[in-house]
């Protein structure tokens, strides 16, 4: 017994078969206009179509940037701080690592 589509897959389908009949449909119209001067508005409208969408999102973009406000500035000195609190820490960390090392050196029972 063969499975039914799901929901999906019939629209994917019917996306797919209107989407290749407009092919073939525009291709047609084209190369053999069925009425005279048809093929020249046909690619004007298209040209119109590709140019406004292109330049429509370009507009979007151009509207968003203009229209967004900026950013808060950020506050630098709070990563200063954390940053020269990192070098003291770092440099404690090499300090104790110095005394380790010193003590694993020494001799048993013997101290400074």
């Amino acid at each position: 017994m063969a499975s039914e589509m799901s929901k999906d897959q019939t629209y994917g389908w019917l996306i797919l078969l209107v989407s290749l009949g407009v092919i073939v449909g525009y291709v047609w119209t084209i190369f053999f206009p069925p009425a005279v001067g048809l093929d020249m508005i046909v690619l004007k409208l298209t040209g119109v179509a590709a140019i406004g969408c292109g330049f429509g999102v370009l507009a979007w973009i151009g509207y968003t940037l203009a229209t967004t406000p900026p950013p808060e500035p950020i506050d630098m000195s709070e990563f200063e701080t954390k940053a020269e609190d990192q070098a003291v820490s770092e440099k404690g960390t090499e300090a104790r690592q110095e005394t380790r090392a010193k003590e694993d050196q020494q001799p048993e029972g013997k101290s400074e």
